[in-house]
């Protein structure tokens, strides 16, 4: 069983940065995949980036390339979503999400998710 609690949600301006964190509870937090989704109002939740059980391996939506960087603390068994140059269409509430995996492949990375956070709302002004 995991818990995973958000934090670094607010309010900022287009152009600007944030940091999202994700603490995770439980020992076995290195052998579990992260990744971050987002869901705007009005839209299906969809998929921002995920991280491998050692960081080694990460993957990007593509509206996000470029721009948010995931990485990962098992030491403190923490996961970040480093946002820069937001965008108003990236408003949203961002999740946490885990899954017990060593595996590093796309397929694997992008979905089947059990574990969730409660989610921590970003907001971008323009």
């Amino acid at each position: 069983q995991v818990q995973l609690v958000e934090s670094g949600g607010g309010l900022v301006q287009a152009g600007g940065s944030l940091r999202l964190s994700c603490a995770a509870s439980g020992r076995t937090f290195s052998s579990y995949a992260m990744g971050w989704f987002r869901q705007a109002p009005g839209k299906e939740r969809e998929f921002v980036a995920a991280i491998s059980w050692s960081g080694g391996t990460k993957y990007y939506a593509e509206s996000v390339k470029g721009r948010f960087i995931i990485s990962r603390d098992n030491t403190e068994n923490t996961v970040y979503l480093q946002m820069n140059s937001l965008k108003p269409e990236d408003m949203a509430v961002y999740y946490c999400a885990a899954k017990a995996s060593l595996r590093t492949d796309w397929s694997a990375l992008r979905r089947g998710f059990g574990y969730w956070g409660q989610g921590t709302q970003v907001t971008v002004s323009s």
